[in-house]
């Protein structure tokens, strides 16, 4: 099993992320955009991947070239990027979005189903090599912001062109993977999909990422706005990537003592917590640091349960459509309406306002989730 090969591709993927996230919507603030255009621009990077994720996981698992479009399509998405080093205004801004995320949101969810191909039957081993990911983030969150603060935001597009670039030649010696068998029984996509646990299962991953997204786009905007110093900014980011890399290294412990529904639903809880401290206790940093370190169970262990049950609904025939309709309607669907609400709301109603919905829509995807996701997973041993 590759396992440096594999991490690095996590490591430069979510290095280039961890440059993105924290720091875009500071970049399009201080080129002129206001809060209702940041938000829009992200719900257009998101947005697309609903159609992207798909397309791409359809034409990956019809020719079982993956490999070919992680590379192609990482090392566009760079050339793509470079693009904004020279684009102006609203609407250059968003036409390089779109292509953007048409190209960049292909890549994750076919790796996924890669890394899950070499691992064959140790999937519990997945949280050992996505930590690297994580790292990657935390690595870049610290770097480049320190060089914005030392240089100007202008360094921001190049810095994540480099690192989409980088993301597209670590995938270079990444060796092929192939199932070596299909399912017993091959069941058809569609009816797969319209089983009631697996349609519950997707809106729940939509909910998590509606509550996920404003936070994605403005808290470091919040915090600005709270006068928070840029290095304590960036220290809260980087602390709410540790927490989750001490969830990925003690995770296959976990997974020995408690069922991954157990994990997922008290990761959901966690994340009603969560939203409700960012929202309602600003200026109180120990609350922060506080809510900050829950990003383990919020994100990674909300993560590392939705790839297992992914694995376990599409099996190994439908895995790369399976990993990609994930993507698309959580990351995207989901994505696109947090960015457009977090946007909209934002200076109308209040930065508590916006993540009280965040915890209402995490408290109904507990309830959801208690009542339908993973009270069975032998029914699903025919397909997995």
């Amino acid at each position: 099993m590759p396992y440096w090969r594999l991490s690095s591709f996590y490591f430069f993927y979510f290095a280039a992320l961890g440059s993105f996230t924290p720091y875009w919507s500071l970049y399009l603030k201080n080129t002129g955009f206001n809060n209702v255009e940041i938000g829009e621009q992200f719900a257009l990077l998101v947005g697309v991947r609903i159609l992207a994720s798909n397309f791409w996981g359809c034409i990956a698992d019809h020719t079982e070239r993956r490999l070919l479009i992680i590379r192609t399509t990482s090392l566009i998405s760079a050339l793509i990027f470079a693009s904004f080093m020279w684009a102006k205004g609203y609407l250059w801004f968003a036409g390089i979005t779109v292509a953007l995320s048409f190209f960049w949101n292909a890549g994750l969810p076919q790796f996924e189903t890669v890394t899950l191909l070499h691992l064959k039957e140790e999937p519990q081993r997945y949280s050992k090599i996505r930590l690297w990911g994580s790292i990657g983030f935390i690595v870049a969150v610290s770097s480049v912001g320190e060089a914005i603060d030392r240089f100007s935001s202008a360094v921001l597009p190049m810095a994540i062109t480099a690192l989409l670039a980088l993301t597209g030649f670590s995938a270079l010696f990444v060796p092929n993977a192939q199932s070596t068998q299909h399912d017993a029984e091959p069941v058809g996509f569609l009816r797969l999909l319209f089983k009631t646990e697996v349609l519950m299962f997707l809106l729940v991953g939509m909910l998590v990422q509606i509550a996920h997204t404003p936070y994605y786009v403005f808290y470091s905007i919040y915090l600005k706005q709270q006068h928070y110093a840029g290095s304590i900014i960036g220290g809260l980011w980087a602390l709410g990537i540790i927490a989750e890399i001490l969830l990925f290294l003690v995770m296959k412990r976990l997974q020995t003592r408690f069922s991954m529904r157990s994990i997922f639903l008290a990761s959901l809880l966690l994340s009603i917590v969560r939203w409700l401290l960012i929202g309602f206790f600003p200026d109180n940093l120990y609350l922060l640091l506080s809510a900050q370190l829950l990003h383990a169970a919020t994100f990674g262990g909300v993560h590392v349960a939705s790839i297992h049950f992914v694995r376990m609904y599409f099996g190994k025939l439908h895995q790369g459509k399976g990993q990609a309709l994930y993507a698309s309607l959580c990351f995207g669907l989901g994505g696109m309406i947090g960015s457009f609400y977090g946007g909209y709301f934002w200076d109308k109603a209040g930065a508590d306002f916006v993540f009280s919905i965040g915890a209402c829509a995490c408290t109904l995807a507990l309830l959801l989730s208690f009542i339908w996701i993973g009270r069975n997973p032998h029914r699903f041993n025919a397909f997995s």
